[in-house]
């Protein structure tokens, strides 16, 4: 499987999300468990409570006027995934958007234009991701807050909590 995705400070942190969302898998010799996002238009799937809005979108401009409307009552109403620290492989699916989308999970507060964030905050991102495909994005996550969501399908924030 194809796999897109950049560390840049690895071990830096940790996810563990909700049962739901996780199944166990060895990546690279190591133990991590795998976590299934789907995304279809605007949304995250399991995120929302497992609810697909059936939104429909031809481009990223369509997904920032939906969520312009609905996103910050669907964010209020989404799971907060809470995960134990630990090495993590996000699968992610685009299940039937029309145009390439990506992943990305990084700390709460993580600004890509601040070049210290780059050498001690977790930021894991990629692209790529056609209509039907899967792509896995791997992150060892420590205790604190994130946020993942996928900038080019126009998601909501949503949250990850990692404790121990």
């Amino acid at each position: 499987m194809k796999q897109i995705a950049s560390l840049l400070l690895p071990g830096v942190a940790a996810l563990m999300l909700a049962p739901a969302f996780t199944t166990s898998a060895l990546a690279a010799g190591e133990d991590a468990t795998v976590i299934n996002l789907t995304q279809t238009a605007c949304q995250f799937v399991e995120s929302e409570n497992g609810v697909d809005h059936g939104y429909t979108s031809s481009e990223k401009a369509d997904c920032e006027k939906i969520n312009a409307k609905t996103g910050e009552e669907r964010l209020a109403n989404s799971e907060v995934l809470t995960l134990k620290p630990g090495k993590y492989i996000f699968r992610v699916t685009n299940k039937n958007v029309p145009y390439s989308l990506g992943f990305w999970v990084r700390e709460e507060g993580y600004n890509w234009a601040n070049p210290l964030h780059k050498l001690n905050k977790t930021s894991v991102s990629g692209g790529g991701l056609e209509t039907g495909t899967t792509l896995d994005y791997e992150v060892e996550l420590k205790e604190g807050e994130y946020l993942y969501s996928c900038p080019l399908n126009t998601t909501p924030d949503y949250k990850l909590v990692v404790k121990s």
